[in-house]
């Protein structure tokens, strides 16, 4: 196993289909990722959506998605 990153996500809870959030960074640990969650919850935008963020672990050097996709 390579290791773990820890991914942290911003989507607003706003209905918008076309807002997928965006990537804030990448981490080292879960608490990194949450200490990043702290500096930013009180920032313009991040406040009015304090339920936004999201931590995603991933493991280097797997793939995540394997699916693939259909656009409607």
């Amino acid at each position: 196993m390579e290791g773990m990153v820890y991914l942290l996500w911003f989507i607003p809870e706003n209905g918008s289909e076309q807002d997928n959030g965006f990537l804030i960074g990448v981490y080292e640990s879960e608490l990194a990722a949450k200490a990043a969650v702290e500096r930013l919850h009180a920032k313009p935008g991040f406040a009015n959506y304090p339920d936004g963020f999201q931590i995603h672990c991933r493991e280097i050097g797997q793939d995540s998605w394997t699916e693939g996709f259909v656009f409607d």
